[in-house]
């Protein structure tokens, strides 16, 4: 069921929603929360979409707010959905003039008495959600830092400004990224000397991710560009190799860990509706949020050379991974035999080439040897043939003095 209503009031509006109600059948509301969608009219439709298809799982009334703010008289449109495909109930709330500038006037007679709200920007949001007219209604107040306007968001701000229940989309899109990261070093405990984080050019998720890494393994984390989409690889450098989770196609990742054959992951990129859903199942603060923001505000600081890895570190992980996959290459049977009977056609083919070296290699060897005892009985013959003229010159000097000793005794005897 649909009504329109044109200048209406917000009792109108909670009027209409009774009837609905009580014309569909189901006076009972059964709802959980009040989710409030504050967007412009271009993206209004699909940001209605994911909130109901969030609300299937998590029924609720869903207001969303399109302001259009301007100098003239205030005033308010609305069309009220109950049935129709939407497990709770919608609002489309279209605040004129003045009155677009205090929406929760609007807002709050329409918010479910005693339940949980749910504040979404799905444009970017503001710079501090808790300070919003609209943001200081709800108890958790989701924005996505993907879809801003600016060049870069100023995450500077969003952590002085952080308030209990601030969170973002850029922040969701991480939680199965670093359940696998966590996962591994829960799995195979290593030491990281460093890490890295692939992703597009000014991907906010990139941002966190590489801050939460540091916040938690205290090391350096290099951060790369590549083609897309979104976020594309996650690394961790240890002595054992790099732990890497690797998602080219924004589909299908591979995980891959030292020692172990790659694993194929489903890590598709999630629609707004899955992120929404993952929002409203915890609706108390996100700690680990609010110290990955601190993170970041410490890494904007640090000088570039302190976010780079160690080239040391780099290769000696993509050694020890190099290593591990000729330990661990993992082929099929067939591919196995065939690799081996041509290795040991290789080794028949070379078999009479290598006998050829070894012969070669010893007949040089006993070239070389005979040569060498050559040399060295001419260097003896050399050395000995001056020694033996001394002793026989020596031995010549000796008999003649014998001789004329000899004559000398004999003379004397005659005399």
């Amino acid at each position: 069921m649909i009504i329109d209503l044109t200048g209406t009031t917000s009792s109108e509006i909670a009027s209409a929603l009774l009837r609905a109600r009580r014309n569909a059948g189901s006076p009972a509301m059964g709802m959980v929360g009040t989710i409030v969608v504050v967007v412009d009219e271009a993206s209004h439709h699909d940001a209605m979409k994911a909130a109901n298809e969030a609300g299937r799982e998590h029924p609720s009334r869903v207001l969303v707010a399109i302001l259009r703010p301007g100098r003239g008289e205030g005033g308010l449109d609305a069309e009220v959905r109950v049935g129709e495909g939407v497990p709770g109930e919608a609002v489309l709330l279209r605040l004129h003039g003045e009155l677009a500038k205090v929406p929760e006037s609007v807002v709050t007679p329409l918010l479910l008495p005693d339940s949980p709200v749910i504040v979404w920007w799905p444009g970017g949001g503001p710079k501090v959600p808790a300070t919003d007219p609209l943001g200081k209604l709800g108890r958790r107040r989701v924005t996505d830092a993907a879809a801003t306007r600016r060049a870069s968001v100023d995450f500077t701000a969003r952590a002085e400004g952080y308030r209990p229940g601030d969170t973002d989309f850029a922040w969701a899109r991480l939680t199965p990224w670093r359940a696998l990261m966590a996962a591994a070093l829960d799995q195979y405990p290593a030491h990281v000397t460093g890490a890295e984080v692939v992703s597009a050019k000014g991907n906010p998720s990139a941002d966190l991710m590489a801050a939460w890494l540091q916040c938690k393994l205290g090391v350096a984390v290099e951060q790369k560009t590549s083609r897309g989409p979104g976020l594309t690889a996650v690394r961790m450098f240890t002595p054992a190799g790099p732990i890497e989770l690797s998602r080219p196609d924004g589909s299908i990742a591979t995980f891959s860990v030292p020692g172990q054959p790659d694993r194929p992951v489903a890590l598709k990129r999630r629609t707004p509706s899955e992120l929404l859903s993952e929002e409203l199942r915890r609706l108390d603060p996100d700690d680990v949020y609010a110290q990955t923001l601190a993170c970041m505000v410490e890494r904007e600081k640090m000088p570039a050379e302190a976010k780079k890895v160690s080239a040391i570190d780099r290769r000696s992980a993509q050694s020890a991974a190099e290593k591990a996959a000729v330990r661990t290459s993992g082929v099929d049977g067939k591919a196995a035999s065939s690799a081996l009977e041509a290795h040991a056609a290789d080794a028949q083919k070379d078999a009479p080439s290598k006998a050829a070296v070894k012969k070669t290699a010893a007949a040089k060897k006993t070239a070389a040897a005979k040569k060498t005892s050559a040399a060295a009985k001419s260097a003896r013959k050399k050395t000995a043939a001056p020694a033996a003229k001394k002793t026989a010159a020596k031995q010549a000097t000796t008999k003649k003095a014998a001789a004329k000793k000899s004559t000398g005794k004999r003379v004397a005897g005659r005399s």
